[in-house]
């Protein structure tokens, strides 16, 4: 009796630890060579597992310790941009397709399978409210229908999906359902009251997850009202939206907190809500910093906070026949280019004479060119055949201060001012610089 149950362990331990793996195909098949598995935990993805795509097809084995939960699979460079996440529960092997056109399919797993199934059906019941308005529609009888559709579908899926980690994000998706007809107006009042409602924000599941991420920060972009209004009052209900989600999150972990808002913050910065963006980073990314550890992270995007479009990049100065002249206080054109070089470097010293000589058809221009250099020489000598410019010597190269806070890794470097000396362009190159000023 003993051994059968020593034997019934040892299977059951086998069943618990069995190595599971992620496989499929790639289409075009010709385009993927590689393929990295990342467990997605709060405020890392660790990475699990990585193998090679041949012809299109591949059998990405999972360690036997691989954790439930949600595992990003990356294909390309940059990371943050090629990739599709996938759900594991520790107990099924996923099997996949991936169509650059189409989009991701399953084949296997009832957890991913039940949960794509479950997307495309509330999708299209809430795609039906939409179009109901859109078309001018007020039949009751008709918007019944829709109600019954979408509660029919949540209701259904919650409750085949018990026991799955994918209950955990049918719940949390949850969309707001009339219980009778609304105008359009109504209907969208209402949908953004109850945003919160059906999500546990400290649900570990969801933590590690893009979903609530994304759940979170789409709420501070689209909870607007549809009224027309200038950038500056748009900006103060963005803000407005901001204070909404931190109040939902003030129970959780600093360090998901901090995630949250920095993923918030750039969102706002790539828009150019920049008033927002300063706003997060004052009031929430620089507190959590201290209280997380994460000063350097802070420190990076101060640095970036400085650079982005529509920002006052920091000052700079430089002496001029005895007298100091500095960044903020030049006057008299419509755009200042600042372009970071070295006369050591040799794709510097072939786009500078050229682009030199052809801002000389743009008087409304200033160039400030920023030199990155060991030494004196030859820096002097390369500086005055670009006699229009306006010339700094920064010494100590990649080390000097300005290489520093302008976060400069390569030469040469171009940043176009207004003539308010915003940002308003980072060309690659001087044929962009020109293309800018032709426009």
């Amino acid at each position: 009796m003993k051994k059968l149950t020593v034997l019934i362990l040892i299977l059951s331990g086998v069943v618990i630890n069995a190595q599971h793996t992620i496989s499929g195909t790639f289409t075009p098949a010709n385009e993927y060579k590689w393929l990295i598995a990342y467990h997605l935990k709060v405020g890392e993805q660790a990475y699990t597992a990585d193998t090679a795509v041949k012809n299109g097809e591949f059998n990405l084995s999972l360690p036997k310790e691989a954790a439930p939960g949600t595992y990003r699979l990356v294909y390309a460079v940059p990371q943050e941009e090629f990739y599709f996440d996938v759900i594991y529960n520790g107990k099924e092997d996923v099997q996949l397709n991936f169509d650059i056109e189409r989009g991701i399919s399953f084949s296997s797993s009832k957890e991913n399978k039940l949960f794509e199934a479950y997307l495309r059906e509330i999708n299209g019941a809430k795609q039906a409210f939409i179009n109901f308005y859109q078309s001018g529609e007020t039949d009751t009888e008709t918007y019944k229908k829709l109600i019954a559709r979408v509660s029919t579908a949540q209701n259904g899926y919650e409750k085949e999906s018990e026991g799955l980690l994918a209950h955990h994000f049918i719940v949390a998706n949850r969309p707001y359902i009339p219980t009778a007809y609304e105008t359009s107006e109504m209907y969208a009042q209402h949908k953004m009251e109850e945003y919160f409602d059906h999500f546990n924000v400290n649900d570990p599941v969801l933590q590690g997850s893009a979903f609530l991420t994304d759940k979170l920060s789409n709420y501070v972009f689209t909870a607007i009202t549809k009224e027309k209004m200038v950038k500056g009052e748009k900006e103060k209900i963005l803000q407005q939206n901001v204070d909404r989600v931190a109040s939902a999150l003030k129970a959780t972990d600093a360090i998901y907190r901090f995630q949250i808002f920095q993923t918030i913050y750039n969102k706002a910065a790539t828009k150019r809500y920049n008033i927002t963006a300063d706003y997060i980073f004052n009031s929430f990314i620089k507190p959590l910093a201290q209280e997380t550890g994460n000063q350097k992270i802070v420190n990076e995007m101060e640095i970036q906070n400085h650079l982005q479009i529509g920002a006052i990049p920091p000052e700079i100065t430089w002496e001029d026949d005895n007298t100091t002249k500095r960044l903020s206080g030049m006057e008299g054109a419509d755009y200042y280019i600042l372009v970071f070089w070295s006369s050591t470097c040799s794709h510097c010293l072939s786009e500078l004479p050229p682009l030199h000589e052809r801002l000389k058809q743009y008087p409304n221009v200033k160039t400030i060119a920023i030199g990155l250099e060991d030494a004196q020489q030859p820096w002097g000598n390369e500086s005055a055949k670009l006699s229009d410019f306006e010339h700094v010597l920064a010494l100590d190269h990649w080390d000097s201060r300005y290489a520093k806070i302008f976060d400069i890794h390569k030469t040469p470097t171009f940043f176009i001012l207004d003539a308010d000396k915003r940002i308003v362009s980072k060309p690659e190159n001087d044929k962009e610089v020109v293309a800018f000023l032709k426009k």
